[in-house]
């Protein structure tokens, strides 16, 4: 049922547009630029500690900016896993010690993504590669024994592979460098999407009460019951705080992480007694707390309150200096020079291997589908590449200026005529939408295939939980 008009729908987001700048929410979100320095500066100081694990001796822990620190062999390539997802028509992925990526090219839909039928021929079945070519597994060698969560699983193909926690490990030849992680993320998905491949890695060292969430600007530190944790920034950075500065009537609003009597002390994490029988968390000098007012899981609304932030273990890796950081209704978003958004492509194939689209090296035809009826001249008209200029150089790995020939989409050589300088986020282009008029505009959100998660194209947000659930 429709319960209003499209005229409608904008009067109410205009008043509830008003309701957030009354709250003051907006007036956080318009000191964007204290974000974008902050990013700058702490993007290559903070490292995320991890526990030490049993581990086979090929394989090694690797820390890395985007994911934290991953499993890695003897070359540094990270180790993936490829967990069941539920779509519409069966699951995707692997079961427990179950390998089921091989090198077989696939021809035909596996008909997992409604309403999409099996049996539909693959797009450039010539040049199409086996699961196998861009997920490498990681094989064992006939005397390896289990290690830990380390075992070893049976391949169809008469080989061993390397399991952890009953997940077959694979690497990707997305990655060439040490700590990549551009094969796949930890970062939470779901809907109608195709399974993703996930990067493992040892547990963060962190007591049990609290749990580490990926998001785009970092890892963030929360409760296990999804409480976003907050430090006061008065408060001191010594390794162990003795007192805070949170008393009396800050406590309406600021409710202190209670360390419980069993508690130790441990590497970065310590604790002090706030009063008698009554002891504070503190992570890296800063006394914790959880925001009484935040509405949802892992929230960043408490940062909006001035001298508030939220507690990162690691922040992301710091994007391009003329980039910048755009107020919108939902939350801020990445945006060029000129203020317009950024958008992410994403795609992935409804084949049984599941095979992602997105990367310049993959087929270029589902993308080409979406933004210009095949048509690349109109691909540019509408989703334009985000250019950098003559004189911009990558700031990271994460962030690269790579050359893209725009007729077909793919990596161009260097000196190629009309290759087009653009920017790259995890060895990916990024992207602008031509019916974005202004800042802060994000027209093009969500944009193709169930909500851009298929085959599309979604904003780049920094922040997003101000209109979680709502919208």
């Amino acid at each position: 049922m429709k319960f209003w008009s499209e005229p409608g729908r904008r009067t109410v987001l205009r008043l509830f547009a008003t309701t957030l700048l009354c709250a003051g929410i907006y007036g956080a979100l318009s000191n964007a630029e204290d974000y974008a320095g902050e990013s700058a500066d702490l993007s290559e100081a903070l490292t995320e500690s991890y526990r030490e694990v049993p581990i086979p001796p090929e394989f090694h822990v690797e820390a890395t900016p985007l994911e934290g620190p991953v499993f890695a062999d003897s070359n540094g390539r990270t180790l993936y896993k490829w967990p069941q997802h539920k779509l519409r028509n069966g699951y995707s992925g692997e079961a427990p010690d179950t390998p089921a990526c091989y090198d077989e090219v696939l021809i035909v839909t596996a008909g997992l993504m409604s309403p999409y039928p099996p049996g539909i021929k693959l797009p450039e079945i010539d040049n199409r590669p086996s699961c196998t070519d861009l997920w490498p597994p990681v094989l064992a060698s006939d005397d390896a024994e289990p290690v830990g969560e380390w075992t070893v699983a049976d391949r169809k193909d008469g080989t061993r592979q390397w399991a952890f926690d009953e997940q077959p490990l694979y690497t990707s030849v997305r990655d060439t460098q040490s700590g990549d992680v551009f094969g796949g993320t930890r970062r939470r998905y779901g809907g109608d999407s195709p399974a993703l491949r996930v990067p493992v890695g040892p547990p963060t060292q962190h007591p049990p009460s609290f749990a580490v969430k990926a998001t785009s600007i970092g890892r963030m530190l929360t409760t296990n019951k999804n409480e976003s944790v907050y430090a006061f920034d008065v408060d001191g950075d010594e390794d162990s705080a003795t007192s805070t500065s949170c008393k009396g009537p800050c406590l309406t609003n600021w409710q202190p992480v209670a360390a419980p009597a069993l508690a130790r002390p441990q590497g970065e994490w310590s604790f002090f007694e706030r009063s008698p029988g009554v002891r504070q968390w503190v992570f890296r000098g800063k006394p914790l707390y959880t925001y009484i007012l935040d509405q949802g899981s892992w929230s960043q609304q408490g940062s909006d309150v001035p001298g508030w932030n939220n507690v990162f273990t690691q922040h992301a890796p710091a994007y391009p200096q003329s980039f910048t950081v755009q107020p919108t209704l939902a939350g801020n978003v990445l945006a060029d020079a000129d203020g317009k958004t950024i958008y992410r492509y994403t795609c992935g194939e409804d084949s049984a291997d599941q095979l992602g689209c997105d990367h310049p090296d993959d087929t270029q035809v589902y993308r080409l589908a979406m933004c210009g009826g095949g048509n690349p001249e109109r691909c540019l008209q509408h989703w334009p590449y985000v250019m950098a200029g003559d004189d911009e150089v990558s700031p990271n790995r994460s962030w690269r200026v790579v050359l893209i020939d725009p007729e077909t989409g793919q990596f161009a050589a260097p000196g190629e005529e009309g290759a087009l300088r653009v920017w790259a986020y995890r060895d990916r282009p990024v992207y602008g939408f031509g019916g974005d008029k202004r800042a802060g505009d994000v027209n093009g959100g969500g944009t193709g295939e169930w909500r851009g998660q298929r085959n599309g194209l979604k904003a780049f947000w920094l922040r997003d939980d101000y209109m979680r659930g709502i919208l």
